[in-house]
């Protein structure tokens, strides 16, 4: 079961940076293909407010991935 958290471990550390790539990427693509004016402003809003979200959940996950893959998961509380 250890040997699985620091394999999941490993797996979160590297989602959390390439999910914000994959983030930016649509954020540039979308802004890119809304019509100007008030649409590409609203859009450019919308995406600036998702990723002011997203990129604490994607550092989170990489701490958490740290921590799973340092061991310090191994030892759970008995009650």
């Amino acid at each position: 079961m250890n040997v699985l958290k620091k394999a999941l471990g490993l797996l979160w550390i590297v989602l959390g940076p390439t999910s914000i790539i994959f983030m930016f990427i649509q954020a540039f693509e979308k802004i890119g293909l809304a019509p100007e004016g008030v649409a590409k402003t609203n859009t450019a809003l919308q995406w600036g407010i998702i990723l002011f979200i997203f990129i604490p959940i994607s550092t989170g996950l990489v701490v958490f991935g740290y921590y799973a893959f340092k061991g310090e998961y191994d030892k759970l509380p008995e009650d």
